[in-house]
């Protein structure tokens, strides 16, 4: 895991600007640097950089930017593909140099031409230049595992693993995309392919970029709604079948990411996908698997203890951790610089000390990650099955509510939350996206201007009636990348640690959609087969019970220690300054909040998570633009 930035410009850029644009990544890659600049046709010259975290062949044949053989092709590339050994076999005449995969992506590239992407399976995000073609491709893996961003100024463009070497890079205005804020309030994260910054994107999961001659062209190499239907379509003969079919692809996962020169262990805490995970590994290892998790002192939050049960029963060598809040808390002012666009999700607090603990031994880590998107994990998605059951009723609920005499003395509003929730849920491209108004009108007035929406009005493209399955691919495509990959990203480079997730190998990950959805959801219970196969490793009573997670007490911080800076960054002066929100509005619902706080999950009005977002936001704006 690395990072990299680069450009193809007409402006001049020089070597020293380049390398201090990439010396801004330092954490994703301490080991090694590199950064080189030529001339491209056209009067462009073309800047690669990468700053190296050595996993794979740790000598200075890793070095970046590599070269072909022929000098024809450069390649800066973070990420790791699992796969390379196996392809290096079918590139047998290629002469290679080195043990490490950024040479079998050369090699593929000579061979196959960017279709190779197509037999990578792994997380990356490649940066490739074709000296004999003039092209700069920008690929990024399936689910959007590895980050990759781009300003396109004009018929220049700039790339980079995060938004700081670009924030560095000469003429870069720093312009704030203000329609991307209120979804941003919303959902906690700037969703792909949008980012926080006008002129600049994110390279979308699945997608390559070609720019070449000042044009730039998109294709999608992997769609989760094409791929999902054209699976569905050879399901396994029969349940034991299929958890054969998934217990056989989930070894050999894990397996391909337990190659590594470096010290590999895993995140365990104690719940059904991360104890797969490690148990497998486990299975797989020739010694004990390190494993780590931290607990939380709060007896109804601490999930360590049955961690260390499930660590004790598989044989690992376990560490953990028991934090208070004071550790959490002083974290909190480092999120804008390890997170450099706005991001709320505030389990990334936790995520960040498990990291941490971690790297004291690691450098590589495996994480459950996926296995409730993929396999139905999510209580939402109890919910939208009730939600679906319930339709036609709130239809006709709705109906009478906007009746004129009825509308008129504002009965919508009178009825419960979870009936407005269900009522109220009328557009038909949203409708396993469940949630009350109640945000929505905040955010509404605390920016004045429109921007893209809430929600994500796509759900159609995925042509499933079961609400369960829409909202799976929905959080697939949208939560996924843009949130919890996101986040364990950032807290793992913030240690320059490197996560890999087995469960989101493209082969799990499409053996998942052969499987009928009553294998994942069945009688109310979530991920069936995915418990079943964990029973085979770990017994059934170290593992069945509720899921608890940590929240972050950010009532009680907002309230207390931060108090005094939510006042500043809410007041009028600053406001206005800013010129961003609605100054009067937002002056006073946060003084209101301050005063009244959460006000308890039936009223549909807990504005902790609004205050919250609007917050990170300001404290990210203090550190990068004002």
């Amino acid at each position: 895991m690395c990072g990299i930035c680069g450009f193809v410009s007409r402006r001049k850029i020089t070597l020293d600007q380049l390398r201090k644009m990439n010396d801004t990544m330092v954490h994703r890659g301490p080991n090694d640097s590199g950064e080189e600049l030529f001339d491209g046709a056209g009067g462009y010259c073309v800047g690669m950089a990468q700053r190296r975290l050595s996993i794979l062949d740790l000598s200075a044949l890793g070095h970046q930017p590599m070269h072909s053989c022929d000098n024809r092709v450069v390649v800066s590339y973070n990420g790791e593909i699992y796969n390379f050994l196996e392809l290096r076999k079918e590139l047998s005449d290629y002469p290679f140099q080195s043990r490490c995969d950024t040479e079998v992506i050369l090699a593929a590239y000579l061979k196959w031409g960017i279709a190779c992407v197509d037999r990578f399976q792994g997380m990356f995000a490649i940066s490739l230049y074709d000296r004999e073609k003039n092209e700069l491709y920008l690929v990024r893996d399936r689910i959007g595992k590895k980050p990759l961003y781009y300003w396109l100024d004009g018929d220049n463009l700039v790339f980079a693993s995060e938004l700081k070497p670009i924030m560095e890079c000469p003429g870069f205005p720093r312009s704030i995309r203000k329609g991307v804020l209120k979804r941003y309030l919303y959902q906690q994260c700037v969703n792909e392919p949008d980012s926080i910054f006008e002129q600049v994107y994110k390279v979308e999961p699945g997608q390559m970029i070609r720019f070449g001659n000042g044009r730039l062209t998109k294709h999608k190499y992997w769609d989760i709604a094409k791929v999902y239907h054209a699976k569905k379509q050879n399901p396994p003969g029969s349940y034991e079948e299929a958890k054969a079919g998934l217990k056989a692809v989930l070894r050999d996962a894990v397996q391909k990411r337990m190659i590594a020169d470096v010290p590999v262990g895993a995140f365990l805490s104690g719940g059904y996908d991360s104890s797969l995970v490690t148990a497998i590994a486990q299975e797989v290892s020739s010694e004990p698997v390190r494993t780590y998790s931290i607990g939380f002192h709060e007896e109804r939050y601490n999930e360590a203890k049955y961690a260390k049960m499930v660590a004790e029963h598989l044989g690992t060598l376990h560490t953990e951790l028991y934090i208070d809040e004071r550790a959490m808390f002083d974290l909190v002012e480092s999120i804008p610089q390890y997170y450099d666009e706005p991001f709320a999700d505030s389990s990334q607090i936790p995520s960040m000390l498990v990291a941490g603990l971690a790297a004291k031994d690691v450098t590589v880590v495996l994480s459950g990650d996926g296995g409730d998107e993929f396999f139905c994990g999510y209580n939402i998605y109890d919910n939208v099955a009730q939600a679906q059951k319930l339709d036609v009723l709130g239809g006709m609920t709705y109906g009478v509510c906007q009746l004129p005499p009825l509308r008129k003395l504002g009965l919508f509003e009178k009825l419960p939350f979870r009936v407005q929730v269900v009522a109220g849920n009328r557009d038909a491209e949203t409708k396993t996206q469940l949630g009350g108004r109640t945000y929505i009108r905040v955010i509404d007035r605390m920016l004045p201007d429109s921007g893209v929406p809430f929600k994500f009005p796509i759900e159609s493209r995925y042509r499933a009636r079961s609400w369960q399955e829409r909202r799976m691919l929905l959080d697939e495509e949208t939560y996924l990348p843009g949130d919890i990959l996101c986040k364990v990203d950032r807290a793992t480079m913030k240690y320059s640690i490197e996560a890999r997730c087995p469960i989101l190998d493209v082969n799990v990950m499409e053996y998942s959609y052969r499987l009928p959805h009553a294998y994942k959801y069945a009688g109310g219970v979530k991920k069936r087969i995915l418990k079943d196969i964990a029973y085979d490793y770990i017994p059934q009573n170290l593992l069945d019970r509720p899921k608890v997670g940590f929240g972050v007490p950010l009532d009680k911080w907002m309230r207390g220690p931060l108090r005094e800076a939510l006042e500043d960054m809410s007041s009028e002066a600053f406001l206005k300054q800013q010129g961003i929100f609605d100054v009067q509005y937002v002056h006073e619902f946060i003084n209101t909040y301050l005063k009244t706080g959460d006000r308890g999950p039936a009223s549909g009005a807990n504005y902790s998570k609004v205050a919250w977002s609007f917050f990170v936001f300001q404290q990210w704006y203090q550190a990068y633009i004002n």
